[in-house]
């Protein structure tokens, strides 16, 4: 198996990598989408114009082996499609498999450029996210930055795109949420978390983890929203990933999960101490955002995998299932008539539970093994850890086919291939390089004493 490594221990990326790095996450930042035509639209447009780019300065980094995984993996999409019932729908499933090829492949030219960096390069780029995003949102509350934000915000998302509940902020949060050039609130949230959590994968700095969780109260005061709880239970996967030259093996294991029973415990104490309210209306019933994130979608896929088990709803396939939807949400307890579900894909919004909704139980499980294996042709030094990342962060967005998604996956995929590399090497390397008893000064040192020749008689 082929692992793309950086050609040295030290490199670093060029200037245009990090231009074109910044213009990657601007298009996972704000979620622009260009509308190529009717029916194909174009995602993250500044992600897929610099994964283009990025690919091309990459490509010598290419290896046929994950090519070949990558191929595996998308022919496995192209069967769950073809698997699915009633073909007829399968235009609208075969664009969102030129969808998520497009994510995958942007996704995998992130990679490549991660691992050939430097770890205080990534580590201070996305840091470096992090404080624009804080001051960002300190200058649209206090320095009138808003009124421009807004109308950025109108003039490149759809109306129905745009968040307009600033009364429910002012009644949840006792202010309106900045929005910094985003549609909703959540968006900045959400790529405030990852780039934290980027951040702490790669850091070198000392206690990391506590400037982390500072990092993350930061956030609460200047953006509050539930979704930087999320920066709680990442530490686990971050602990996980850690933990790998732990021994014996029993013992790793119990203290993961103590920290973990920690971690839950503090999401759920902050939960209900700093976001009280919130959490008052959703105990009630009465958060829409919380049900369409977080319970509708599970009961939903549990609803698909119950009838169609074998290939789901097809790739794209909300609006196939729109009748199921509405019924699934109509019997629960939680779910109020009086929210609007006219739109499938916006009640729709948790990518993990898309997963198990568009391709079933058997589908679903097969790609997953099948990207499981990708990432071990690529490398990853601990698959579980990608894959507990992507579970979290999926609790706070949807679009399974985008360039989000898969950006979680492989980024995390390449930070841990990077921060792995370093670990292994300080494990192999002592701090001191020679035995201490050997390092004397030079007063102490003897004079060198050569032996006598031996000479033999009669020689």
């Amino acid at each position: 198996m082929t692992v793309a490594q950086p050609a040295a221990a030290d490199s670093r990326l060029a200037i245009a990598d990090i231009l074109l790095l910044i213009l990657f996450m601007i298009g996972i930042y704000t979620h622009y989408t260009l509308q190529i035509s009717a029916r194909i639209p174009f995602p993250s447009a500044p992600s897929g114009v610099a994964g283009m780019f990025l690919l091309w300065r990459r490509r010598n980094d290419i290896v046929a082996s994950h090519l070949a995984a990558l191929l595996l993996v998308v022919l496995l999409y192209v069967g769950s499609i073809l698997s699915a019932s009633d073909l007829a729908h399968l235009g609208k499933r075969f664009t969102g498999l030129v969808q998520i090829t497009y994510s995958l492949v942007i996704g995998y030219a992130l990679f490549l450029t991660v691992i050939r960096a430097n770890r205080d390069q990534i580590a201070h780029l996305f840091l470096g996210f992090c404080v624009v995003i804080l001051i960002g949102c300190l200058c649209e509350d206090y320095l009138g930055l808003r009124p421009i934000s807004d109308a950025v915000r109108h003039a490149i998302y759809k109306a129905i795109d745009v968040y307009d509940a600033d009364l429910r902020d002012q009644i949840l949060y006792g202010r309106i949420r900045p929005k910094l050039f985003t549609s909703e609130p959540s968006a900045v949230t959400f790529a405030y978390t990852l780039f934290g959590f980027t951040w702490l994968m790669v850091t070198r700095t000392r206690w990391a983890p506590l400037k982390y969780l500072v990092l993350m109260t930061v956030g609460i005061v200047v953006m509050p929203g539930p979704t930087l709880l999320l920066m709680i239970p990442l530490l686990v996967p971050y602990q996980l990933l850690r933990a790998r030259s732990w021994s014996p093996a029993f013992v790793r294991m119990a203290l993961l999960v103590g920290f973990a029973a920690v971690a839950l415990a503090a999401f759920y104490v902050l939960g209900h101490s700093v976001f009280s309210a919130r959490m008052r209306d959703i105990a009630q019933g009465n958060d829409a955002s919380f049900f369409y994130r977080i319970e509708g979608p599970a009961l939903v896929a549990r609803d698909v995998i119950e009838h169609s088990p074998f290939a789901g709803a097809g790739l794209t396939g909300e609006r196939f299932i729109a009748d199921e939807v509405a019924n699934v949400y109509m019997r629960s307890a939680a779910f109020s008539s009086a929210w609007d579900i006219s739109d499938t894909s916006s009640v729709l919004t948790n990518y993990f539970w898309l997963h198990w909704i568009y391709l079933g139980l058997v589908w679903g499980t097969i790609v997953l093994a099948g990207l499981s294996f990708w990432l071990k042709v690529l490398g990853v030094p601990s698959v579980p850890f990608c894959w507990m990342v992507w579970i979290g962060l999926g609790q706070a967005a949807g679009a399974y086919v985008g360039p989000t998604t898969w950006t979680v996956l492989l980024l995390s995929a390449g930070c841990s291939v990077l921060a792995d590399r370093d670990w292994s090497r300080a494990a192999l390397i002592p701090a001191f390089p020679y035995p201490r008893p050997y390092i004397r000064s030079k007063s102490a040192r003897r004079p060198m004493v050569l032996p006598r020749p031996q000479w033999r008689p009669g020689a």
